[in-house]
Formats: structure tokens, C-alpha cells, sequence
């Protein structure tokens, strides 16, 4: 979790959003929510060391490992483009793999829709080109594999059980837009019907919301009935990977590590509060903070998470992103520029919504996943040219791999 890009996951799905400023995100990290022997206490978290809310100060990895045997599911939470989340994340299934072979991995990056390829995966049977083709990684997530891969090498080798977890993205849309009950009866089976009524969430969730700088068209009296779809639409991704995780573990029998970004996880008001809701088993959560690179340390409530790591601040994500956003339209072969750009290295270059895109670096792509493969491949300092067709003219921007300020944003 970062202070000054606070989940922007939550929101940037549906709206274009700015920072969070580091006053605001304090605000978030000193709730006086979640667990109630712990409340009105904080502890200080700096850099490079794990913070127990029990015990309110730092502890050995080994001694966290030690206290999650008995918890049933282990939630990690994460930004989803920073390296040594994903490094701890890797580090933690490690750990608790050698403690118990009897271990499974729930994935947020994955709809119900591909877990037959990540069936595939697990058993060895693909490489992984073709694993990212099939599961078209780059339509149904945002992010560079890079960031996942040794995870994924991982369970690969040591035949771990990967499962999906998350609900379509149009599902969420339509429960964001006209409410659950809107839904078919054959979307209500993949979404449960999430609990709007828990007050303490509800009040997280309002705080990230009310720190966001919403652009002007965004404020106003509508922005009461903003917020209740965002609320209801995260509710039911929290409700509908509970549910998974806890089917899916039934089904194997096995513990399940959890990755999921972390404002599903917070104050263990998110994911793991409705899945103990549904089995009562233990549990432990896990958030990764990073700590401003002009700060030794930061407050937060030892309500927060069970265990707190803290991180450095990075100057620039491992992989960057590109930030555009493709469409395809029937008739036509080559994709479309779906959106103005909002973040990444195309913020100020000249490409704009409805742009065709006849060619990058020479060649015709038809698929947003193969296409945005490609670009996954290139780092800082690295060019890309990009030939677009706009207005019955044709044109050639340069796309240079530099750091922007929105870089955090990355969209399909």
C-alpha cells in the first residue's frame, strides 16, 4: 500500500482520480475501526521490518509465520505494481508452503471465467506465453506480468492449486450502476448478494472516497450517488471472492494464501471479514506499507492489519505502464483508442479517443492481449512508434517509456 497513490484500485476502474495527498491518507491509516481490544492504539511503522498489531511493535518473519499455523487463510495484500509487494507476497507462500504442503493460492487478477487455465498452469502444461495467450492476461488485468511471475513460476513447480476468484468486470459495472438486484438470476449465482450494512466498512470506505481529488464534473450533488455505487460495486467484489475463496477452499481441503490489492483487506473489514463470516475459521491478514522516502517511519492503527510490513518508498514502479486503452469494434480489424489518456507514459503524447491504431513498430496487431504483450515488453528509456489513422490522416507518435506523474494508473 502506498500514502500517496492510497488504492486508487477502488476507484479508478470507474473514474479518472488524482492523488491522495499525504494528510488525507493519514486519515485512512488512523481509523478508529476494526477490532475492538486494539482500538485508540497505534504503532510506528519504518521501513524493512514487520509490525505486529498485537503485540504493537516490530516481530521476526519467522515468528509471523509461526503465529499463522493455525489460520486457515492468510490474506497478503498488495499495490498491484510494486515489486516487493509481490516479493513479499512470494516470500510469505514460501514460508507457509514449507510449514504445510497442504496450501493453495486465491487470485483476485482472475475471474471465474479462467480457472481451467490456471488448472492448465498449476499441472505444467503450459509455458508461459501461453498461459498469458490464453488467459488473455492483458484484457482481463492491468498489470505486467513481471509483477506476478515468480509467484506463479512457483506454484507452477511446486503444483500448488491457483484459483479465481473474482466476478467479470460488467458484473460489477452493473451492481455499481443499478444495484445487485438488478442482476439476472444466473449473474446472482457467480455474485452473492453483498452486505451493504456493515457501518465500519462502509466508513473506510467513504474516508479513501473523500480523500480523492474528483475532477470538478465529478462533484456536486451527485457525488452522495457516486459513492453509493462505488460502495456498492466494492462490496460485491469483497463478498464474491470471500465466497470463492471459501468454496474453493472446501472443496481441496487445503489453506489458501489470498493475494488481493489492499483496500480489500483493510482493518480486516474487506475479503477476509466476510469469508470468516461465512466459516468462522482463523485467519491472518498481511499489508505491506511503504513508508514516504522523506519520512523514518508513520503512524497506524494497530486495528490496521494483523501483521504490518513496512517498505521504502519507490521512486518509479519495476515495469512501467503505457496507460492506453483499446477498443474492438465488428467490421473493423484494427483496434481503437477506447479513451484520452489518464495515466501512464501516454499522458501528454498526442493520441486521442477514437484514434485506429494501423501499426506499432511496423506491425498490424487485431488482439488487445497480443498487443499489449508486446508492449509489456519494453522498460524505461525504451521507444515505442505508434501509427494511428485520425480524421482520415495518418500519423506516427513516438511513445517514450519516461515516468509521468499519474504513472500509478493503468488501464485496459
Amino acid at each position: 500500500m502506498r500514502l500517496n497513490k492510497l488504492w486508487i484500485v477502488l476507484i479508478v476502474v470507474f473514474f479518472a482520480l488524482s492523488a491522495y495527498s499525504q494528510e488525507e491518507g493519514d486519515k485512512v491509516l488512523l481509523l478508529n475501526i476494526g477490532n475492538k481490544n486494539l482500538r485508540e492504539k497505534v504503532m510506528t511503522i519504518s521501513p524493512d521490518n514487520v509490525f505486529s498489531a498485537k503485540e504493537g511493535k516490530a516481530v521476526s518473519f519467522t515468528k509471523m509465520i509461526t503465529e499463522m499455523k493455525d489460520s486457515r487463510f492468510i490474506y497478503v495484500g498488495e499495490s498491484h505494481n510494486s515489486m516487493p509487494m509481490h516479493d513479499i507476497q512470494l516470500e510469505v507462500i514460501q514460508a507457509l508452503h514449507e510449514q504445510d504442503k497442504n496450501l493453495s493460492i486465491g487470485l483476485e487478477m482472475f475471474t471465474v471465467a479462467g480457472q481451467e487455465v490456471l488448472n492448465k498452469w498449476s499441472l505444467g502444461l503450459l509455458t508461459e506465453d501461453e498461459f498469458i495467450q490464453e488467459a488473455e492476461w492483458y484484457v482481463t488485468w492491468n498489470f505486467n506480468f513481471g509483477f506476478y511471475r515468480k509467484i506463479f513460476q512457483y506454484a507452477k513447480a511446486n503444483k500448488i492449486p491457483v484459483y479465481a476468484l473474482n466476478a467479470p468486470r460488467p458484473m460489477i459495472s452493473a451492481v455499481r450502476m443499478k444495484g445487485w438486484e438488478a442482476l439476472s438470476d444466473e449473474q446472482k449465482l457467480i455474485i452473492p448478494k453483498p452486505d451493504l450494512s456493515i457501518e465500519e466498512h462502509r466508513k473506510l470506505i467513504r474516508t479513501i472516497f473523500g480523500g480523492a481529488e474528483l475532477p470538478h464534473q465529478m462533484q456536486g450533488p451527485g457525488l452522495d450517488m457516486m459513492f453509493e455505487g462505488l460502495y456498492r460495486a466494492q462490496s460485491a467484489w469483497d463478498e464474491v471472492m470471500a465466497f470463492n475463496a471459501v468454496e474453493a477452499a472446501k472443496k481441496d481441503g487445503r489453506r489458501m494464501v489470498v493475494l488481493a490489492g489492499s483496500g480489500h483487506l483493510l482493518y480486516n473489514l474487506g475479503i477476509n471479514y466476510r469469508a470468516f463470516g461465512r466459516t468462522g475459521v482463523p485467519f491472518k491478514t498481511v499489508v505491506c506499507l511503504e513508508v514516504p522516502n522523506e519520512k523514518d517511519s508513520v503512524q497506524v492503527s494497530r486495528t490496521f492489519a494483523d501483521y504490518v510490513w513496512g517498505l521504502k518508498g519507490e521512486e518509479r514502479p519495476f515495469y512501467p505502464s503505457v496507460g492506453l486503452s483499446f477498443k474492438v469494434f465488428d467490421g473493423l480489424e484494427n483496434l481503437v483508442i477506447e479513451r484520452d489518456p489518464i495515466g501512464g507514459i501516454v499522458m501528454g503524447q498526442d493520441i486521442k479517443k477514437g484514434d485506429i491504431v494501423l501499426g506499432v513498430d511496423g506491425k498490424a496487431y487485431t488482439s488487445i492481449n497480443t498487443l499489449r504483450f508486446y508492449l509489456s515488453h519494453f522498460t524505461w528509456g525504451d521507444e515505442v512508434r505508434i501509427r494511428l489513422l485520425r480524421e482520415a490522416k495518418e500519423i506516427e507518435v513516438t511513445l517514450k517509456f519516461e515516468m509521468t506523474e499519474d504513472e500509478d494508473i493503468d488501464l485496459k
